[in-house]
């Protein structure tokens, strides 16, 4: 079953956004989501993760402090809230699943699965 990411959009360099991910016909609430993106031209790259229970919580050093991932387990969906966007930001934005039921999350696109299209997020100057 693929997840769904949505939310992307155009938005001016400082702006926000947020990001949703859920996924209908399965269950999200025991596994670890990652966000992840891919820029053009550019590899797929890691960019936040919540552990399954919630308590943990893991970003890339180049959006620590301006991006947010929060879950709301009753609702099947994660968040990614994108504050003081950047140029580079720019890129299509993929949710995944862990691989592991209630363990631990990784940076490694290879540990998830459900891949969905993703949701273009445009910074402009």
């Amino acid at each position: 079953v693929q997840l769904q990411a949505c939310g992307g959009g155009l938005v001016q360099a400082g702006g926000s956004l947020r990001l949703s991910c859920s996924a209908s016909g399965r269950t999200l609430s025991n596994y670890g989501v990652g966000w992840f993106r891919q820029a053009p031209g550019k590899e797929r790259e890691f960019v936040a993760a919540i552990k399954w229970s919630a308590d943990s919580t893991y970003y890339v050093d180049a959006v620590k402090g301006r991006f947010t991932i929060s879950r709301d387990n009753a609702k099947n969906t994660v968040y990614l809230q994108m504050n003081s966007l950047k140029l580079e930001d720019t890129a299509v934005y993929y949710c995944a699943a862990h691989l592991t039921y209630r363990g631990l999350v990784t940076s490694n696109t290879r540990d998830y699965d459900g891949w969905g299209q993703g949701t273009l997020v445009t910074v402009s100057s």
